[in-house]
């Protein structure tokens, strides 16, 4: 049974005075940046010259430097840029200004558990990853409550990395919702494949399938579109609010019924055994190593299915249909 921090166990104390570098200030770095600062922590943003978010960050009241500076002047980096991206910073910017003692952090584990970012010994590295996205985790925050988060403890040189850990995610409001300790390896490894099976591919490539089988029947796409898109949004609100058996118990009679006996003919053995072999190139590396790779040829497969899923029927049809669902 995992351990769950709460306010009450944590000391934000721990933090006072360290000066934490948020390296990114896009969908998390700029919630996490405002949320610890607003906390009282010593936040300064560490940014692409040039870039976007400089004038944001500043306006947004922040001490804004290069990445190089910023890394070279906090005690905590906290990176928060696409994974894809922190190798190359990392190396270029933030590895030949490491302390003693310093801690490299960040929301997601995937360079350090495929060692595309290996740090030296001697400073902590942790983990604080808020479970949803950081518009939300700044409205949570804002309005008195918090995200839940993980923390994990990679390499502990001082003694203090696990305490950094959770006074960061104190700072972020996530330990008035219960932050969880977990491992690098094991939060990278679930993340992925939560991704990839269940959250955005099994979900996006369910609700594309049924939309073309109804359609390919006969069907009129807008009615299929609310049937199989539209109003999956309110079953995962249900699900989020009161469990899998709570929205049965919300639904219909006849919803039950027909969801019970024709579940798994949908989820049957080839399902699960498609996801035994997700998880499988997942912790042996595959995956890894082939993102990677497609990264380093310029995304080339990904921007075709990008392309591909951008002039599929159900996005035509959606956009429609939201636009006529607007509110005055």
């Amino acid at each position: 049974m995992t351990r769950i921090y709460y306010d009450k166990d944590i000391d934000i104390e721990t933090l006072k005075d360290e000066t934490i570098a948020v390296i990114g200030y896009g969908i998390q770095g700029h919630a996490q940046a405002q949320n610890m600062r607003d906390s009282g922590l010593n936040v300064i943003c560490g940014l692409r010259e040039g870039g976007g978010s400089w004038k944001k960050a500043g306006d947004a009241g922040f001490d804004v430097l290069s990445i190089a500076e910023a890394a070279a002047k906090a005690d905590i980096i906290h990176i928060l840029i696409p994974d894809e991206k922190q190798p190359e910073v990392y190396e270029k910017h933030i590895k030949s200004g490491l302390s003693e003692g310093n801690a490299l952090s960040f929301s997601h584990g995937f360079n350090i558990r495929f060692k595309q970012i290996v740090p030296p010994e001697n400073v902590d590295v942790i983990m604080m990853a808020p479970k949803g996205p950081g518009a939300i985790v700044r409205r949570e925050y804002s309005e008195g409550f918090g995200v839940p988060a993980l923390v994990a403890v990679e390499q502990d040189f001082t003694g203090r990395a696990k305490d950094r850990a959770l006074a960061m995610g104190k700072a972020n409001g996530a330990s008035r919702a219960g932050v969880l300790e977990t491992t690098f390896s094991e939060e990278t490894e679930t993340d992925l494949f939560g991704e990839q099976v269940d959250l955005c591919g099994g979900c996006a490539e369910l609700i594309t399938s049924s939309f073309e089988t109804l359609v390919d029947a006969g069907y009129q796409p807008e009615i299929a579109y609310f049937e199989c898109l539209h109003e999956l949004k309110l079953i995962v609100d249900l699900i989020y609010s009161k469990g899998i058996e709570g929205m049965w118990e919300n639904v219909s009679n006849t919803a039950e019924y027909g969801g019970r006996t024709r579940a798994r003919r949908i989820i049957n053995e080839e399902s699960r055994k498609a996801m035994k072999e997700i998880l499988a190139e997942i912790q042996s590396d595959r995956f890894a190593e082939e993102w990677i790779s497609e990264d380093k040829a310029g995304l080339k497969n990904l921007e075709k299915l990008r392309d591909e899923g951008k002039t599929h029927q159900i996005e035509a049809v959606g956009a429609r249909l939201r636009e006529l669902m607007k509110r005055g």
